[in-house]
């Protein structure tokens, strides 16, 4: 099979002259999302919605190809505007009581699988902190974590700053056995690595398009599963809410029992037409493929990056797409000399963050461990 760059890497504009490693931040956008979001806008442009019939058919399979990638059904999916939208959804819609808890990793954890959780504090809800070390939430930590009023577990399947991979299906598993309800921040994961939400016993997940998903800000997905919905209050109730959504006389108010219940009304087409096209390649390359293609590149950078003395994070067996590089020179100057190379990469917690995907070659890490290798004399 030929490198997944050779083929994919046109797509990627940005990535001419240019190593750009900071998928975990921003991916780039693609041409084939771009024609997907210009398909839909000629149409508009040319006829109206004369054939919106379309534009829900379209939805309809991005929502579709969005339910494959993670394992799920198209049922249990609903569009959000964002990784916060959809956890704020799940915190906001659940009937919680006075002296309930919420386990998560507040000191870790991206803001968004926080303040979801902290915005509960004047219905009574408790955060249970839960211990972390390098980094990472682990299933022992977790379980310490555990209290006899805990509800629900809230983590990150990779954490933002360390990169470090949770071991979500053992965490899904002790919240089965303790009868928990278990929430997973999936911005740093799906797409690019394999999640599957029913082997993993998650029952809400949330990721916005934009980072390894290779789609767009402002349009990601909330899965909710079906034994949940339910018992999940819409925050926000509209015409698309309802079993009959287009019977507009307004007298029949039956919420939908699918993930459609969430939107309250029309979707911004434009960008589910773009996140329709980015999961289509996602699945056309395979996820395995994709992770297969990132742990080499992630490898090659690791082996080469503590040859010449810099320290690297997480180890291997806990990587995902992420490294963390502490280099011996500073970080924020390295950052710029980066950016004046044109190596696109994050600095985070005191560290580089590297972040490829598939429209990555060797040949980007070997410019950023030159860098690494000989700064420039100013730094």
């Amino acid at each position: 099979m030929p490198s997944l760059s050779l083929t994919y890497r046109n797509a990627f504009p940005a990535c001419e002259g240019r190593a750009y490693l900071n998928c975990a931040a921003v991916a780039p956008g693609s041409t084939r999302v771009r024609a997907a979001i210009n398909a839909w806008l000629d149409d508009h442009v040319a006829q109206g919605n004369m054939a919106s019939g379309q534009w829900w058919a379209r939805a309809a399979e991005a929502r579709a190809r969005t339910a494959t990638l993670i394992g799920a059904s198209p049922e249990e999916i609903a569009f959000v505007k964002s990784t916060s939208h959809g956890l704020a959804m799940v915190a906001e819609g659940l009937d919680w009581r006075p002296g309930d808890e919420v386990a998560v990793a507040s000191a870790i954890e991206y803001p968004s699988n926080v303040y979801a959780w902290k915005h509960l504090a004047d219905r009574g809800v408790r955060l249970r902190e839960i211990r972390t070390v390098d980094g990472a939430v682990t299933p022992e930590s977790v379980e310490e974590a555990i209290g006899p009023r805990t509800r629900l577990v809230a983590v990150s399947s990779v954490q933002f700053a360390s990169g470090h991979r949770t071991d979500v299906d053992a965490i899904g598993q002790l919240c089965r056995d303790r009868d928990l309800l278990f929430v997973v921040d999936a911005i740093q994961q799906a797409g690019a690595f394999p999640i599957d939400v029913k082997a993993s016993g998650i029952h809400a997940m949330a990721a916005c398009s934009h980072k390894w998903m290779l789609g767009l800000l402002g349009i990601g997905f909330l899965y909710v599963d079906r034994d949940l919905l339910p018992h999940l209050r819409p925050v926000l109730v509209g015409w698309h809410s309802v079993e009959d959504p287009f019977a507009f006389d307004g007298t029949r108010f039956d919420l939908r029992a699918d993930g459609s219940r969430l939107e309250e009304a029309a979707p911004c087409f434009p960008l589910v037409y773009g996140l329709g096209a980015a999961v289509e390649m996602l699945l056309d390359v395979g996820v395995a493929d994709t992770a297969a293609h990132i742990t080499a590149l992630l490898d090659r950078a690791a082996g080469a990056l503590e040859a010449i003395g810099c320290e690297v994070s997480p180890a291997p067996e806990h990587r995902a797409g992420i490294l963390m590089i502490k280099p011996a020179a500073d970080v924020d100057a390295l950052a710029e000399a980066c950016t004046e190379r044109n190596i696109a990469v994050s600095v985070r917690r005191g560290r580089l963050r590297l972040s490829p995907h598939l429209y990555n070659n060797e040949d980007d890490i070997d410019a950023l461990i030159e860098l690494l290798r000989d700064p420039s004399p100013n730094m």
